[in-house]
């Protein structure tokens, strides 16, 4: 299974089009991911157009800290948990807010909530 299909590469793009245009732009994040055996999660809300492996998003490697950054996703690729298994996708995430509230909850909480 693609970690990240078509229709959200769409969406995520179009955000990050959108982003360059507008400096008060806050998305809700289109896609979560999460490591099974690692405690580590990606909320991303758009991707490069000009780099379409850089995502923006919030990132929470499980150490209490939580912020908002850029990752490849050609790194998440070859991350893998204490057992060796890969990210995945987590196929029922729906955003109810946007990724400044989840930073912003997330920094209080010292993990995301989601």
């Amino acid at each position: 299974m693609t970690l990240i299909p078509q229709t959200l590469r769409d969406r995520l793009l179009a955000n990050g089009a959108k982003s360059r245009d507008t400096d008060a732009f806050d998305p809700r994040p289109v896609v979560k991911l999460f490591t099974p055996d690692a405690g580590a999660t990606w909320l991303l809300s758009e991707l490069d157009p000009d780099d379409p492996d850089l995502a923006f998003g919030l990132c929470d490697l499980g150490l209490g800290c939580p912020e908002l950054g850029y990752v490849r996703l050609s790194e998440l690729d070859a991350v893998r948990g204490r057992l060796g298994l890969p990210v995945e996708r987590d196929l029922h995430f729906r955003a109810d807010k946007s990724l400044g509230d989840y930073a912003d909850e997330a920094r209080r909480k010292g993990r995301i909530i989601a």
